[in-house]
């Protein structure tokens, strides 16, 4: 009797968990557009810094803090391989409202030739949060401080911690030293920080809900440790992220940063909180399967956007670094808000960037272009 009302409050906090994550990334994705739209209505303004006047972009900023606390919330009820792949979500919700914003009316070949495998990877995506949702880890733990502790001096941890730290070295050597400035180790290096952001966040907000139920955790040392190492590793992510924006399309950001920051959570909650030790084999290759469809379903999604140059939604994201990019004659609006990471795992480090819009760069490409092929050969120096 007792172990059924345990697995039945276990699949409750599930549910509780889950429906957070998804609240949460919604809410990030319409703020984030909430943002946009504030900025396209001051392109050309004067003053860079007017859209803190704006009650719009006010408004999204409360709804991207308010998303994130549920973001935040959610890995105190859930385990953390089923929350991290949820970020597909805020892609998934950035194409639909890239979409209604289009105000496009297509018949049926049409719809099929411009946005099929958009809408592929939209099913793909919602049947693979689904499969995954169901037959996800199961396991929860109560994460006292003492627990943490337990966790993080296991042989596992500590082999994991290793090997994670021998490879960020590597890959920031390589990309210092060497310029590789390949969108793989960046955004590796964005992965690596990010699965030590889930592991600390998952920690801090199991021990600050246990702290509120009475139980305080907040003054032991391993709480300060992991909030520290939650907030420098948030920081650090930013700056790679930034650093990224600048050299590569927000959707091969969105779409390649999903992949590695997933893989690299669901691999650091099997390892740091064991979440995988009491499931069945079926579970966990249904499980896989599910992460597998939301990997594709992105990937077409934001691969769709890139192609097609005519797709560009009124109220688009790109939060990689804070500026929104904006096709006009008029300057860009510069914005200092970082966007949402979702904890490493994300939606994307530019926010939850689904629809690529066409780089800026491209329509000025020719208007600099020596013009002197107009007028005819050059004739030679004469002597």
């Amino acid at each position: 009797m007792d172990v059924s009302r345990a697995d039945e409050d276990s699949y409750t906090n599930n549910l509780i968990g889950t429906l957070l994550a998804i609240f949460g990334n919604v809410l990030v994705s319409i703020s984030l557009n909430i943002q946009k739209y504030g900025h396209v209505t001051i392109v050309g303004a004067k003053d860079p810094r007017i859209f803190y006047h704006t009650k719009t972009w006010w408004f999204g900023f409360f709804l991207a803090i308010l998303g994130e606390a549920a973001n935040f919330v959610s890995y105190a009820f859930a385990p953390l391989s089923l929350v991290a792949p949820l970020n597909a979500v805020s892609i998934l919700t950035s194409y639909i409202l890239g979409f209604i914003f289009m105000h496009e009316k297509l018949k049926p070949k049409e719809f099929a030739k411009h946005h099929g495998l958009s809408f592929l990877g939209a099913l793909l995506s919602v049947g693979g949060a689904y499969l995954f949702v169901a037959f996800g880890p199961n396991s929860h733990e109560k994460l006292t401080a003492e627990v943490v502790v337990k966790h993080l001096v296991g042989w596992p941890v500590l082999l994991y911690l290793v090997l994670e730290i021998i490879t960020f070295c590597l890959l920031l050597y390589f990309y210092k030293q060497k310029n590789a400035n390949y969108l793989v180790i960046i955004l590796l290096l964005v992965a690596l920080l990010g699965s030590v952001t889930v592991i600390s966040v998952k920690a801090v907000a199991h021990m600050l809900i246990l702290s509120l139920e009475g139980s305080m955790q907040l003054n032991y040392p391993i709480f300060t440790v992991m909030f520290v190492c939650m907030v420098a590793t948030i920081v650090f992510q930013a700056s790679f992220l930034s650093q990224a924006s600048k050299l590569y399309e927000s959707c091969q950001i969105a779409s390649v940063n999903y992949i590695l920051s997933t893989t690299l959570a669901v691999l650091a909650g099997a390892v740091f909180y064991l979440e995988f030790n009491h499931e069945d084999i079926l579970h966990i290759s249904m499980f896989l399967l599910g992460t597998a469809a939301c990997y594709l379903g992105v990937f077409l999604i934001t691969k769709t956007r890139k192609k097609n140059k005519n797709f560009e939604p009124y109220v688009t994201i790109n939060m990689s670094n804070g500026v929104p990019t904006i096709h006009s004659k008029g300057p860009e609006v510069p914005a200092n808000f970082t966007g949402s990471f979702s904890y490493g795992a994300l939606v994307n480090s530019d926010g939850s960037t689904s629809s690529c819009q066409p780089p800026s760069m491209e329509q000025p490409a020719t208007g600099f272009r020596p013009t002197r092929a107009s007028n005819g050969p050059r004739e030679g120096k004469q002597d």
